[in-house]
């Protein structure tokens, strides 16, 4: 290695991800710097290179390097670990030791992360990648701890660390530009950033913050105001704010606390169900993912009207088995809602899991036969000592587990504090199971079976109606939806539908408002002369054209606002067009341009939107580019 030069190896063993793929606008939007992300398969942290430990946080959830030639080098390990205050986390140095490339540095409890931190998905961020002249990364998919190439980097030359003791002007500067100190509830830092709970959101003044030199970017993120500063400069910043402020230094609790208490019941409803259904997307996307392949091979796509099966008979086997692998997360919904909603809710998620298969017992009445039956009069009961209770399973139901949920967590709760630890297995989850079961079947099952399905006939009368200003509307609330975060509800709305009419006209829009907002960013990419909004814009845009539209929206579009009202006119158009038209979709896939494999009806007319969408915001927002961004 020559003076300039730093080999960087990777300093964990798992699957590589790009920046724009972490669920963190910090580093999604590389506020930090440019990097990689590796999600880890095992709780291994070692030195990817010769050089120092410039600082390591008191939780342990992430270190700070600099080379020998000057390369500063961030390691957080999981999004929001913060928060586990080092629990689960094991640090083998500290600030100063100097270490050799393949030295451990930290290990830590992978399925503890998994379990109790927003994700195990580690970003290595390059924190001074000004000073570089080039840095050139691994196109390796999967890569080993000290061992593989992660970058290579060409370096200006050795720089000295900020040395600089006070940052009082900036700390002031920040306080002025978030409202002052009297609108600052309670304010702590974690490696990164600042966080804040304030009094009064709207007093923020995001423009005059995100010109100071030392500010790398800000954001909302569940009611705390978050204003990225940089590893080794943020205690700093945060200590002079205190002392000029006269302010009490907080812990994450404290914050987290306070900008709970911020939250309404809506808001914090609105978390409730994201916190359940986030985890279970993967399975839910995946299976329209694979009902989409399989619609391809059994659908009509010949001149005569035959499908692939029917032309190629060899294939009906694969077509068989992908239908089934395609069609058990949606079967067994009420398994995989179960163990996310009790998870949340407190208790033991196996029990949540066995609660949900109770409920699709295969000797229950299917619930997609309850139509049928209940007009026939053929609906099994039960007899309890003279009272009948029908016996039907909830099929593809959202409300009855997510409420059964909720009372099997709190009686699980309740009843570990009264148990004795050497019966608590022998009791709590027999009798836990058995009350929530009969409450379930008696009296939460019907109760909610009847609202849910009470909510899907509504929705659907309205889009029946007035199928234009549904459309119209809800393409044009989507994506500002997404922005509060109550788009996560409609997820729920989606499911509901799917379980209970066989498909969903709600999600096709979504797709639809998806590509609107990466058209936008295109658009921004194409008409900028700015290297750096120019590399933004493509990479964004690419996202959410693969269904992950955050990195669009707040890097790019919302920052100069006209790119996604320019979004929001494309999809609202689209969405008035294809409800129209009865597109409709039978799963949840994958958002964007990879929509179209979900879709059930009307193809022709979804891809006429997808025209729509990708037009009219493009040509928006570029004729107004040409004419505001800075040539």
């Amino acid at each position: 290695m020559s003076n300039n030069k730093e080999t960087i190896y990777s300093p964990l063993s798992g699957e590589v991800k790009q920046l724009e793929a972490v669920p963190d606008p910090t580093f999604s939007e590389k506020m930090m710097g440019d990097g990689l992300a590796i999600d880890p398969s095992d709780g291994k942290v070692v030195a990817p290179f010769d050089g120092e430990v410039v600082q390591i946080f008191p939780t342990k959830h992430a270190v700070g390097l600099q080379s020998e030639s000057g390369v500063e080098v961030l390691i957080h390990i999981g999004l929001e670990t913060v928060s586990l205050d080092g629990e689960g986390f094991q640090a083998h140095v500290k600030q100063g030791d100097q270490v050799k490339a393949g030295d451990s540095l930290v290990t830590f409890d992978l399925d503890f992360i998994k379990e109790k931190a927003e994700s195990a998905i580690t970003p290595i961020i390059i924190t001074n990648g000004d000073a570089l002249e080039t840095l050139v990364k691994t196109n390796d998919k999967v890569v080993v701890g000290g061992e593989s190439l992660l970058f290579n980097a060409t370096f200006q030359g050795k720089t000295e660390s900020n040395t600089k003791a006070g940052y009082s002007k900036e700390a002031e500067d920040i306080v002025a530009a978030i409202g002052g100190k009297d609108n600052i509830n309670v304010a702590t830092h974690c490696v990164t950033r600042l966080r804040f709970a304030l009094a009064d959101q709207d007093k923020v003044d995001k423009e005059a913050l995100e010109d100071l030199d030392i500010v790398k970017g800000s954001f909302l993120s569940s009611g705390q105001f978050q204003v990225v500063i940089g590893q080794g400069t943020v205690d700093k910043v945060y200590a002079a704010m205190i002392n000029e402020t006269g302010m009490e230094e907080a812990s994450k609790d404290d914050v987290k606390a306070a900008s709970a208490q911020k939250q309404n019941p809506l808001q914090r409803g609105i978390k409730t169900l994201a916190d359940i259904f986030i985890p279970i997307l993967p399975a839910i996307v995946t299976a329209g993912l694979l009902m989409g392949i399989n619609n391809i091979l059994v659908n009509p796509v010949f001149y005569d009207n035959r499908s692939i099966v029917e032309v190629h008979p060899e294939w009906a086997g694969i077509a068989s088995m992908i239908n089934i692998i395609a069609n058990t997360a949606l079967t067994f919904l009420p398994a995989l809602i179960g163990w996310a909603a009790v998870k949340k809710f407190g208790g033991s998620p196996i029990l949540g899991i066995v609660l949900g298969l109770i409920m699709v017992h295969p000797d229950l009445l299917n619930a997609y036969a309850y139509g049928d039956a209940l007009k026939e009069g053929t609906i099994p009961k039960w007899n309890l000592f003279g009272f009948e209770v029908d016996k039907i399973g909830y099929q593809g139901q959202v409300l009855p587990v997510l409420f059964a949920s909720y009372v099997l967590a709190k009686i699980e709760v309740y009843m570990r504090k009264k148990v004795i630890d050497s019966l608590q297995l022998l009791i709590v989850p027999p009798v836990a199971l058995l009350i929530t079961g009969f409450l379930t079947f008696i009296l939460i099952g019907p109760v909610m079976f009847a609202i849910g399905n009470w909510i899907t006939d509504g929705i659907v009368m309205i889009f029946d109606t007035f199928p234009i200003i549904g459309g119209l509307l809800y393409g044009a609330i989507y994506a500002p939806l997404v922005i509060t975060g109550m788009h996560h509800t409609l997820l729920a709305v989606d499911v509901q539908l799917i379980g209970s009419t066989g498909s969903t006209f709600l999600w096709p829009i979504l797709a639809l408002s998806n590509i609107a907002q990466g058209a936008a960013a295109f658009a921004i990419w194409i008409a900028t002369k700015n290297e750096k909004l120019k590399g933004l814009s493509l990479t964004s845009g690419i996202s959410a054209w693969l269904g992950i539209t955050e990195p669009a929206m707040f890097g790019v579009n919302l920052r100069f606002k006209y790119p996604f009202v320019a979004a929001v006119i494309g999809s609202s158009l689209a969405g008035a067009f294809i409800t129209l038209q009865g597109v409709t979709a039978e799963s949840i896939g994958i958002g964007g341009v990879p929509g179209f494999l979900s879709i059930q009806s009307a193809m022709a007319s979804f891809f006429i939107g997808m025209a729509v969408v990708i037009v009219i915001p493009f040509l928006i927002t570029y004729f107004i580019a040409q004419r505001k961004l800075e040539k």
